[in-house]
């Protein structure tokens, strides 16, 4: 027996300083449409979909860093993709700056159900970048300052037929954003990401820059039998050149379907999420294998060791 879920990969492509939440929302309720037009159940769009990249500014205005958030989802400016996607009868998941009632700033995304309901929310945890002004660089990364960390875990949710779970950007590169779900039997992980090709502290990296990001996506795939979408906004914004490579990787680590432009572009395919029963009963079914009693005991016995010279 198999349980489909067809999904699309929402790439996006640049989204300029000057472009209105309205426009933006209108390219992605066409997104949508085409989505629904192949049949799919799910639609995954980038990190900080609405806006553009904004942590690359180093901004004093409490009021122009306001600007950028969201005070309530649905809003009035995305008001119309929730009502798109309720009339299509598809899921969705968006990534979006957070603005709480009690003035608290997250990065976030959310899933929503095919009836247009929240229901799951993630808050990013692994923030990159820096937290001061730091000019010599070409552009900031700024999401220290920004952004607080997230206070959601990595929770995982049933809904659209299977174990959903999310995570952001730079939560990819580390192991334990997958693990943590992956302890909790998800079958899908939805992945926004905005990732400049340049690395200013460190640009003999921007050469591997898409091979890291393939490597952590498919190695957290297979690691823990799961599903990956991972979702760019990508493409030259703001004079800054984002790597795109939307990925949709089986839980035997294999990418199954990948963007080829910088553009907005859709990619769908569709997932059995019974696929991941195999790694999960076999290689890594982690009650049977993995020790981490074991684990904990090294790194106790290591760290009574008192450093040497």
């Amino acid at each position: 027996m198999s349980r489909i879920v067809t999904v699309g990969a929402a790439q996006m492509g640049a989204i300029q300083r000057a472009h209105s939440r309205r426009e933006v929302v209108a390219r992605m309720v066409e997104l949508m449409r085409e989505a629904a037009s192949h049949r799919c159940d799910l639609v995954v769009f980038p990190e900080l979909t609405l806006t553009t990249f904004f942590p690359r500014w180093w901004m004093e205005s409490q009021e122009e860093i306001d600007s950028f958030y969201e005070r309530e989802m649905p809003s009035n400016e995305t008001a119309p993709l929730f009502n798109e996607a309720a009339r299509l009868g598809i899921g969705f998941s968006l990534g979006y700056a957070e603005l709480t009632p009690e003035g608290r700033r997250f990065n976030t995304a959310i899933l929503v159900n095919k009836s247009a309901q929240i229901v799951g929310k993630y808050r990013k945890i692994h923030l990159p970048g820096h937290a001061g002004h730091e000019p010599w660089r070409a552009f900031q990364h700024l999401e220290k300052r920004y952004f607080e960390v997230g206070d959601l875990s990595w929770g995982v949710w049933n809904a659209l037929n299977g174990h959903m779970g999310m995570m952001i950007c730079n939560d990819r590169r580390w192991p334990e954003s997958y693990r943590v779900m992956g302890l909790q039997s998800v079958e899908m992980i939805l992945l926004g990401y905005n990732t400049p090709r340049h690395n200013p502290p460190a640009p003999d990296h921007d050469r591997l820059s898409e091979f890291h990001n393939q490597l952590v996506m498919q190695a957290g795939a297979y690691q823990n039998g799961t599903w990956v979408v991972g979702v760019a906004k990508c493409g030259v914004e703001e004079g800054c050149e984002m790597i795109g490579g939307s990925s949709i990787i089986a839980p035997t680590g294999e990418v199954i379907g990948q963007a080829l432009t910088q553009e907005d572009e859709l990619v769908v395919a569709r997932c059995d999420l019974d696929l991941t029963k195999s790694y999960k009963a076999t290689i890594f079914n982690f009650d049977m294998h993995r020790q981490p009693d074991h684990y904990r005991r090294i790194v106790e016995q290591r760290g009574a060791v008192a450093p040497q010279g």
